[in-house]
């Protein structure tokens, strides 16, 4: 059984609701973004950083389109690839050796012999970042590890991530790599997902993967689910050495949804503190 706790959303009038939904696909013809024209700037943390409004338009941009690791933000298109496969998201998935992290040498309650639906492992992967749920989506593909790999970087070509390459479905390895340009591409293809979007704005879930074991509880990765001052639609957080911290984001200010990108920022809190001030910067210009 799962429990999950969502992020309490009171929309404070129609046209707001409205214009939540309308962040899940394009703007419509005519749409001009009340943040196009934006004097200043941010002071951002970041080494890349972007922020595109509902249409795709640069609203802000710093270091777009200089490849850099992506550690974690890779595990969005882990999730894309497996449900665009149709897979049975009941289907059992148990945990094995072959789940571990040697190359971060990251550690995991998820234990050998864990089990879980695919679905849960989904939710775990993108909400908290598992990185054996992950490994073990990508395992688990009918094709085995490699081909899901190679679909991974099929996925990121349809899309027109020119500059991107996945190396494996967690994101521990240096070689998945991409730019904050593509990456703005890739958060609005995943706002088409619906178990994405629950996932990755999730608070807090249990699992059972253990038949005589209590309870797991897993927390999110993005501080800013709980700050009220945010509306987030989608969202999803990385971490390695070689990547910095990073964040991407889709989400609602001032009634207008704009994706989010941070890469390499250093600190833990960075990401997070370049996030309001984006904000900050974004709704003083307006």
């Amino acid at each position: 059984m799962i429990r999950i706790r969502k992020v309490a959303f009171v929309p404070t009038s129609a046209l707001l609701t409205a214009l939540l939904l309308s962040s899940l696909a394009a703007a419509p013809a005519g749409f001009a973004s009340s943040f196009s024209q934006l004097d200043g700037n941010p002071n951002l943390r970041s080494e890349s950083a972007l922020v595109i409004d509902a249409d795709g338009n640069l609203i802000y941009g710093k270091d777009v389109d200089t490849v850099r690791p992506i550690a974690s933000i890779t595990k969005l298109m882990t999730a894309m690839v497996v449900l665009d496969a149709g897979l049975d998201l009941d289907e059992k998935i148990t945990i094995t050796k072959a789940d571990r992290d040697l190359v971060q040498l990251t550690g995991s309650r998820l234990e050998y012999g864990a089990t879980l639906s695919r679905r849960e492992m989904i939710l775990l992967a993108i909400m908290s970042s598992e990185n054996r749920a992950a490994s073990a989506l990508g395992r688990t593909w009918p094709g085995g590890l490699s081909q899901f790999v190679e679909q991974m970087n099929a996925k990121a070509a349809s899309l027109g991530m020119s500059h991107s390459h996945f190396a494996d479905p967690a994101g521990l390895r240096v070689e998945n790599q991409s730019t904050a340009r593509d990456l703005g591409r890739m958060v609005t293809a995943a706002l088409d997902y619906s178990l994405i979007r629950k996932a990755s704005t999730t608070t807090r879930m249990e699992v059972r993967p253990y038949k005589n074991r209590g309870p797991l509880t897993y927390g999110n990765t993005n501080r800013l689910l709980k700050n009220e001052s945010w509306d987030i639609a989608l969202s999803k957080t990385g971490y390695i050495n070689e990547a910095g911290r990073c964040l991407v984001m889709q989400a609602t200010i001032e009634g207008e949804p704009v994706s989010i990108v941070l890469l390499n920022s250093f600190g833990k809190l960075t990401p997070f503190g370049d996030s309001n001030r984006l904000r900050k910067w974004m709704l003083a210009g307006r």
